[in-house]
């Protein structure tokens, strides 16, 4: 094989394959489309406090058991990690 073969091909299609700053010009037509008033809760917090009351409220309040039982949320916490990264399994399950 000749070194041209042996090279890896690289696609010249997708956001990713742009120039740095052309990406960073689609980035900001992005953020422009969106209105002034709900750009950004870091901007505004009494809007992201309006939004997380009210997703909250939209939760059945016998299935907000998280919030009432930390164990049962570390547990499930650790159980996505180990789902999401390959860690060990509980034992006797294959």
């Amino acid at each position: 094989m000749s070194a041209v073969e042996t090279t890896k091909k690289t696609s010249t299609r997708g956001f990713a394959s742009m120039d740095p700053e052309k990406q960073r010009a689609i980035a900001r037509k992005g953020g422009e489309s969106v209105p002034h008033e709900k750009r950004s809760f870091s901007q505004n917090p009494g809007l992201a406090a309006e939004a997380g009351r009210k997703g909250g409220q939209s939760v059945n309040p016998n299935k907000r058991s998280f919030s009432r039982n930390h164990t049962l949320a570390s547990e499930a916490g650790r159980k996505g990690g180990h789902a999401s990264h390959g860690g060990p399994k509980k034992p006797g399950v294959e």
